[in-house]
């Protein structure tokens, strides 16, 4: 669908309006009948509404017009969202509602008294201009407002082509900025974008057979067959390309309304505005970076990167028309760079903030290929997994500035950035990506000038960059076998700091789970203990060991502790010690449906006495201990089948598996489960373990999309390793039931 069928939608739409007015005798003089918002800029898509008021002089009384000319409308079917208000009352409105004032912005006159119409739309356009500078920054709060809750267009899993940012509502924003004559917009460019959304919204409309702006995921084949593209993945590029140059173009804009509000409203711009020198052939001018007058794009190939540096550095505006020049006419950067440019680089990505928005723009203008054409491998790409809150391309800009603040914590800050710019540059391979990473990153840096330590340096982060996550959240950190499988890959300490920077500034690029206060202290004591043992180092203290025993549990009673954490809680439950105590927890967790993330157990002496200690990072904050402790009793003495009532979850549609991981560790006997994610699957191993007389001294959970991979450390009691034979007998009983599980599903 396409504009000529837009402006059909709307012809029609218009001529069923005239005729309604002039059926009720609508008046000549004093009373007119208006399209305001998107029908009053002849955007209809097939089930828009029909956005209309009759409007009346103050002292004209509409008459019977205001109550006979809806029926027409309605009879035929139209949606209508109608209203009646005389001329002050619509200026009044708009003063006190800036959604109003947006919609009036766009009055078009339908039927009735054509001087009325243009009475108000040039009133609105005068209050506007008027009171722009005192009303833009609540509409700049409206619209990240709006942002926040509804997400950007260019990365949310379902869009809302009207609502997300780079939609079509902030398509409209921007032509009302441009209203306020304050600022320019690329007029051309906004306009090809928001035709190109509103064709893609009348698709959506068809296919919907509905009014309706989001685009669920079933919907993407039939709208790529409709667009003429290859695939559902073609389609949500083509759409994701077009909401990330409305946010560009939207965010430059609203960074130029800042610059002018900070300039009096007396201070007039000088026709020849002045330029302040910042660097080489770059100049600030009205809060942009642009070139000065002795500039020569074509013998100084670094003025690209000097340019971008200077902008993000002082977190102003890289004019888009500078970048574009030159993109256009730049020279080559010679092969390997020279120190300059490599050096602007790394000041361009540890400008922190000032990075996206300039980043932005050299993606727009095609600038970024000049100097990185690497980029198009990962540009718009989704990410596969459901905790990441970008693409793949905007995840590594935002993995680059969440590490220009940890620059302080490594020897190497330009290798630790260049890293986060590459880190995820094999993704779209069919390769494990940071495999397919590591030769391009190599070539990269090597082509960037690095020396030949920096360039192996950037290639090791790239290939093991998931390795201290990885080996934390599924392994435990304090065994010796873990702290060799790190070092056997990160021999060094300068490694090891450089990739423990790297991965805290990749989780918290991705999302707030990602790297949470959990993930975050199991990471860093892992890499604290790889750091210890090059002799670079001190190893953690124990904090999970002799903890202070409570007076209730040396009188042979169970204490439950919750101490709230960032985004859940820590949960202690200490008893003395027994058999079975490990799973008795796992299950009071599970029947309250709180997702365990790891835990941890261990035998504590206390005088003549041993106590059990287990400790458990929940993503849930509100516990309370004393329900908790109750809950704990009823399953301890029988009173709560435990076991009965877990053995019964959602079907499951793949069998479990179970393995030993032989030589995992040093002190157990390392058990791995995988199966689908749900509760009570750890109670169901530590019930099984238990009834074979064997100790679970840690769990470690984790979630791999819709499924659990959960990692057990198994000794005997009062023992250390199982051997080959209990190793295969504790095997054999948590298969069994987690077996039985699921052939009670099947029954």
């Amino acid at each position: 669908m396409t504009a000529p069928e837009r402006s059909a939608r709307t012809a029609t739409a218009d001529e069923l309006c005239r005729a309604a007015y002039d059926d009720c005798h609508g008046p000549e003089v004093g009373v007119a009948l208006v399209a305001v918002g998107g029908y009053g800029r002849g955007e209809l898509a097939p089930h828009s509404d029909l956005d209309v008021v009759l409007v009346h002089d103050a002292d004209v009384d509409p008459g019977g017009v205001a109550e006979k000319v809806w029926y027409p409308l309605w009879d035929s079917g139209s949606r209508l969202d109608h209203s009646v208000r005389s001329l002050p009352q619509m200026v009044a409105a708009a003063e006190e509602d800036l959604k109003v004032a947006l919609g009036l912005l766009d009055v078009r006159h339908l039927a009735g008294d054509p001087n009325l119409t243009l009475r108000l739309r040039a009133t609105m356009l005068a209050a506007w201009r008027r009171e722009a500078r005192e009303r833009l920054p609540a509409l700049r709060e409206l619209v990240q407002r709006r942002h926040d809750v509804v997400g950007e267009l260019a990365h949310v899993s379902v869009p809302d082509i009207k609502e997300a940012e780079g939609g079509l509502r902030d398509a409209t924003v921007l032509k009302a900025l441009e209203a306020t004559w304050l600022v320019d917009v690329s007029g051309p460019e906004l306009e090809r974008s928001r035709q190109a959304l509103l064709d893609f919204r009348d698709l959506v409309h068809a296919q919907a057979r509905r009014p309706t702006d989001r685009v669920a995921p079933e919907m993407w084949d039939a709208l790529a067959a409709d667009l003429g593209l290859a695939d559902a993945a073609a389609a949500q590029r083509h759409v994701r390309e077009i909401g990330r140059r409305v946010t560009h173009l939207s965010r430059l804009t609203w960074r130029r309304v800042g610059s002018v509000l900070a300039r009096p409203s007396s201070v007039r711009d000088a026709r020849r505005p002045a330029l302040e020198p910042i660097a080489r052939g770059v100049a600030l001018s009205r809060g942009e970076v642009v070139l000065d007058a002795h500039a020569r794009p074509d013998r100084d190939p670094v003025l690209l990167l000097r340019a971008a540096a200077a902008a993000a550095e002082r977190d102003v505006v890289l004019a888009p028309a500078t970048a574009a020049r030159l993109a256009r006419e730049s020279a080559p950067l010679p092969v390997p760079w020279p120190g300059e440019a490599r050096d602007a680089l790394v000041s361009l990505l540890a400008s922190g903030d000032g990075l996206l928005p300039v980043w932005e723009t050299l993606e727009e203008t095609g600038a970024l290929a000049g100097f990185l054409p690497e980029w198009e491998r990962i540009r718009l790409l989704p990410h596969a997994s459901p905790i990441h809150r970008f693409t793949v391309d905007r995840h590594v800009v935002e993995t680059c500035v969440e590490a220009s603040r940890l620059i302080r914590a490594v020897a190497r800050p330009d290798v630790l950035l260049v890293a986060a710019l590459l880190h995820d540059i094999g993704k779209g391979d069919l390769t494990e990506h940071s495999v397919a990473g590591e030769p391009i990153a190599r070539a990269i840096a090597g082509r960037m000038g690095f020396d030949d330590h920096a360039v192996d340096l950037v290639a090791l982060l790239v290939r093991w960059h998931l390795l201290l996550s990885e080996t934390a959240t599924s392994r435990d950190p304090d065994d010796p076998a873990t702290v060799d499988a790190v070092l056997s890959k990160v021999p060094t300490a300068e490694a090891l700091a450089q990739l423990l920077a790297l991965t805290e500034a990749d989780g918290r690029a991705a999302s707030a789970k990602a790297w949470s206060s959990w993930r975050a202290a199991l990471v860093t004591r892992l890499a604290t203990q790889a750091l210890a043992r090059t002799g670079e180092g001190e190893a953690p203290v124990d904090a999970d060991r002799a903890v202070p025993v409570p007076d209730v549990v040396r009188r042979g009673g169970t204490w439950v502790g919750v101490e709230p954490d960032e985004g859940g809680a820590r949960v202690t439950v200490m008893a003395p010690d027994r058999v079975g105590l490990l799973a008795d927890a796992a299950a009071v967790l599970a029947l309250q449906r709180v997702p365990v993330r790891s835990a941890r157990a261990w035998a504590q002496e206390d005088g003549a006495a041993v106590v059990g200690v287990s400790v458990w990072e929940v993503a849930e904050p509100d516990l309370d201990p004393a329900v908790l402790r109750e809950r704990l009793a009823a399953v301890s003495e029988g009173r709560l089948d435990a076991t009965g009532r877990l053995a019964r979850p959602a079907p499951s549609r793949l069998e479990p598996v179970v393995a030993v991981r032989h030589g995992e560790s040093r002190r157990a006997t390392v058990l791995e489960v995988r199966m689908d994610d749900r509760p009570g699957v750890v109670h169901l191993v530590c019930a099984a373990l238990a009834d074979h007389d064997i100790s679970v001294r840690s769990a470690h959970v984790s979630t791999v999309g819709p499924q659990a991979v959960d990692v057990f450390y198994l000794q005997e009691q009062g023992a250390g390793r199982l051997s080959d034979e209990r190793a295969a007998e504790a095997a054999h009983a948590v298969r069994g039931a987690l077996l039985g599980t699921v052939a009670e599903q099947g029954a």
